[in-house]
């Protein structure tokens, strides 16, 4: 099981990501020095949207294609 998803940040800066192990990349975003330079500049940081998928190929393309959204488009799939 393969995850994309997307993260708030203390400034409210939105950051897309993806994983295989979705409990222990959070982890390491908020407390470690593995996690992303941008967000262990910007924590805590909080889990707002997730997607579940079958590969990893599949969730860095949907990572991609999260990516690509705007601000408003990212806020929007998060409020669903």
């Amino acid at each position: 099981m393969f995850f994309a998803y997307i993260l708030e940040c203390k400034d409210k800066t939105l950051y897309v990501g993806s994983t295989n192990n979705l409990e222990k990349r959070l982890h390491e975003h908020n407390n470690s020095k593995n996690g992303a330079h941008y967000t262990k500049i910007r924590r805590p940081v909080v889990l707002k949207y997730f997607e579940t998928l079958d590969t990893f190929s599949e969730a860095r393309k949907r990572e991609v294609e999260l990516k690509k959204l705007s601000r408003a488009e990212k806020l929007k799939l998060i409020s669903l």
